[in-house]
């Protein structure tokens, strides 16, 4: 069984989720951390917790969802992984400058691993598989531990809604071949973790998402 912790971080009400289960090693899904006090509570609630952070894991590029992994580098020696089609969005600077209008000079760790297709992350018991799901950016991927039926999804699919297209690398033709031939064919059973907002089920939005349909 997995236990999923979600942080609520940064100016955008990002979702990030720590993911471990009985063996006490975890998974780090989109670091959004950027106040102090947020970098401390994740680093906390991993230490206190006795958890052993084994991935640092992107489900795409963007800013919000990668402010902290600096810290976790720092605290627990892991580079973030993403899928390559994104490895350039990694160094944030530009991102923040063009959406915020402000400078970013934190540090930025080097990307470790590139995901493709089928990669398979393990830690303790269990194993999330990397499905490519492009729309929103162009290496935009869902995490998805088949044993558990839960995928976390980033900005692909939210419950009610999906994530916007109009961002350069977005694409409404991948967008839509995401969620109605990859997302749509998961278990209906299966639970979705969002970059933003509350938790739902692929059933629940096959059913009420216009955007499933």
């Amino acid at each position: 069984m997995i236990e999923v912790k979600c942080f609520v971080f940064n100016l955008l009400s990002e979702n990030t989720y720590v993911v471990s289960d009985e063996t006490k090693e975890a998974v780090v899904i989109d670091c959004g951390a950027l106040y102090p006090e947020e970098r401390i509570a994740i680093v906390n609630y991993i230490k206190r917790n006795q958890l052993t952070p084994v991935h640092l894991l992107a489900t795409h590029g963007h800013f919000d969802h990668n402010f902290g992994n600096d810290t976790i580098a720092s605290a627990f020696g892991l580079n973030p992984e993403v899928a390559e089609e994104d490895k350039d969005l990694m160094s944030l600077k530009k991102q923040v400058e063009e959406l915020l209008g402000t400078g970013y000079e934190n540090p930025v760790p080097p990307v470790g691993r590139l995901l493709k297709a089928g990669d398979i992350i393990s830690f303790g018991s269990h194993k999330l598989k990397v499905i490519p799901t492009p729309g929103h950016t162009r290496g935009s991927v869902t995490f998805y531990c088949e044993e558990e039926k839960t995928a976390f999804t980033g900005d692909t699919l939210f419950r009610m809604s999906i994530g916007r297209t109009d961002f350069d690398g977005g694409s409404w033709t991948d967008m839509t071949n995401s969620l109605k031939n990859v997302l749509a064919q998961l278990p209906d059973d299966t639970k979705v973790y969002s970059g933003h907002g509350e938790p739902t089920t692929i059933g629940q939005e096959k059913r009420w998402n216009p955007y499933m349909r």
